[in-house]
């Protein structure tokens, strides 16, 4: 039998089985709606408190400023359009990078179509944004900034404490997308002036269809579901107790195992950081050396298709993927790998391993291995290689 090596883990991961368990009762004995008055109901109630106040403790929030939605999507579009909303006596101006998540850049650009205005910040060739270029950004009307905390397709880490700084020493809220982030590295709202932040269960072992924003208390925001009285009256709904209480039950796996996890996961990571460019020519890291999420590796190879490399991956049955799994059925190259500087021919040859506690060395170096080999055999049909050699 082929062996078999997921290394997507950015696009989604694999349900802990203590995780599943934990989902399970709410599927079966104790399926009662939270909010129903009686005991079989407020049971259910009782859980998605407690998981309320797991998930705050994560990002060092309190229960009542979690809000459980559908996913990072919409907890992403909630942010921004509520906000815009709610504050539009204030301004109508919008500060966001040029590398965000589709969620934000896609949210961003329904609202400029209808009044709103919107600055997109510059990156560097790392990914990273300029303090200064978005301190000088800010106008009186700006009523948001919205800056992921790290990117989905080459890891970069931002300056997050210093952009919370900036926002609120001009009286700007901010929104950070850390739906890469939550679980996998320290976040603490407080310390870091963050006012909104996004998260979704399936990035860490949780389920799909699930996630949360977390809302600083005192934010003006617009409501999501007009209906009934859930989530406090803003996101109506019979709330997903079996979703919310497995994304509960990874949230506190996460926290509990997240020192160990990045310290093993990063030195995997620099496993492939260090013996790929060795193996092979003519390949470029993509994002920060160092600032980057544990478990992203992100490299460009020259003279090759991207598309044609995750296919001959998958006959080695190696799973990867070339930048985002929303966009994975574009044709054009990356808006990430282009933000950063990346001319097309060379963009189009990316390739995104992300890992996780489950990734072992035999893992890695079985990867490397087939990756040489693929590389090789690709470049042999590109006629830009031939010429070159």
């Amino acid at each position: 039998m082929m062996k078999q090596v997921y290394l997507d883990n950015a696009a989604t991961t694999m349900v802990h089985k203590e995780v599943i368990e934990t989902m399970d009762a709410y599927y079966g004995d104790l399926y009662g709606n939270p909010s129903s008055i009686y005991d079989f109901g407020q049971t259910a109630k009782k859980a998605i408190n407690s998981a309320r106040e797991t998930i705050a403790s994560v990002i060092n929030a309190k229960a009542d400023e979690i809000y459980f939605t559908g996913g990072g999507s919409e907890s992403d579009n909630w942010a921004i359009k509520g906000v815009m909303a709610a504050n539009r006596k204030k301004g109508n101006h919008i500060i966001t990078s040029k590398i965000e998540h589709h969620a934000v850049l896609h949210t961003c650009e329904y609202l400029a179509k209808n009044g709103y205005e919107v600055t997109y910040l510059n990156v560097d060739s790392d990914g990273l944004i300029s303090l200064s270029e978005l301190e000088e950004a800010i106008r009186e009307n700006t009523v948001l900034i919205t800056i992921m905390f790290a990117n989905n397709e080459i890891g970069t880490i931002q300056p997050i404490k210093e952009i919370g700084d900036i926002a609120k020493r001009h009286g700007a809220l901010f929104h950070t997308d850390a739906v890469q982030a939550f679980g996998h590295v320290p976040i603490d709202v407080k310390e870091m002036n963050i006012d909104l932040l996004s998260s979704s269960a399936h990035k860490i072992h949780g389920p799909k269809g699930v996630g949360m924003l977390y809302i600083r208390k005192g934010i003006k925001i617009d409501n999501l579901i007009h209906g009934g009285a859930q989530e406090s009256k803003k996101r109506a709904g019979t709330e997903n107790v079996p979703g919310i209480c497995g994304y509960s039950k990874a949230a506190e796996m996460a926290m509990d195992s997240m020192n160990e996890r990045m310290s093993y996961v990063s030195g995997l990571r620099d496993r492939f950081l260090k013996k790929i460019p060795e193996a092979i020519e003519n390949v470029r890291l993509n994002g920060h050396p160092t600032k980057r999420l544990p478990g992203n590796v992100n490299f460009s190879f020259e003279f090759i298709e991207g598309e044609s490399l995750l296919l001959y991956l998958d006959m080695e049955g190696i799973s990867a993927s070339s930048g985002s799994a929303c966009t994975s059925g574009a044709l054009d190259p990356s808006h990430v790998l282009m933000a950063i500087g990346l001319p097309h021919e060379i963009a189009h040859g990316s390739l995104r391993l992300s890992l996780s506690e489950f990734t072992t060395e035999e893992d890695v170096d079985y990867t490397i291995e087939k990756l040489i080999g693929v590389v090789h055999r690709l470049r042999l049909m590109s006629p830009l290689y031939i010429r070159r050699k």
